[in-house]
């Protein structure tokens, strides 16, 4: 009971993260009644998708890691579009970029044998639901590999329309998958922020208008 209290914890404290940046970025946007990306946005989701990929591997969910191990990187670009990711200590940027592949490397290892199948294999979780979890956060993680792809054309880093609604669209497959995992972390986290994905499609719309 304890160590699923621990683990919990650690779920949340990656979501605050994730909320952070997003009512960071709601609270810029709300003032100047546009969508705005700044960079303490990429800072935030950045720790908050590490300490959720960790979150994965103890809950030896296979989906939570495929996506935040997508979305992790992207993040690291959009720092890097920003002229931000210098900034840090060349030691630490190492270790932030290789830090999820030795997990992931670690995690397949099964018995001194690479084994593939151990990242996918979870005898608590039905196929179907690790089909729907995998598909729900490769939904949810494309946002940012639209956004990544929108930000390379434009050449800077910004979240544009594609990336709310699609937002939407993966919380909602998110939320579903946490209903039948029984996961608190999950559920709670993506309820709050479809307010905030629809909050920024407005902003969006209303801009859209102005002459």
């Amino acid at each position: 009971m304890n160590d699923l209290i621990y683990l919990y914890s650690l779920g949340f404290l990656a979501q605050f993260f994730f909320s952070s940046r997003v009512i960071i970025q709601w609270f810029y946007s709300e003032r100047e009644a546009k969508v705005i990306t700044p960079t303490i946005y990429w800072i935030l989701s950045l720790i908050g998708s590490l300490l959720f990929f960790v979150y994965g591997y103890f809950r030896d969910d296979f989906a939570i890691m495929l996506g935040q191990f997508i979305g992790y990187y992207i993040y690291i670009r959009n720092l890097q579009l920003q002229k931000k990711w210098t900034d840090y200590n060349i030691v630490i940027r190492k270790i932030l970029i290789l830090l999820p592949i030795l997990i992931c490397i670690e995690r397949a290892w099964n018995s001194n044998f690479f084994d593939l199948e151990s990242l996918f294999y979870n005898p608590d979780i039905p196929q179907w639901l690790l089909y729907l979890g995998i598909i729900s956060q490769i939904t949810f993680t494309f946002r940012y590999i639209y956004q990544w792809m929108s930000s390379e054309i434009s050449k800077k880093s910004h979240l544009p329309l594609g990336f709310w609604a699609i937002s939407i669209l993966g919380a909602i497959l998110i939320i579903t998958y946490s209903v039948f995992r029984e996961d608190p972390v999950l559920f709670f986290s993506h309820i709050a922020g479809i307010i905030m994905y629809s909050r920024n499609i407005y902003f969006i719309y209303i801009n859209k208008k102005k002459p």
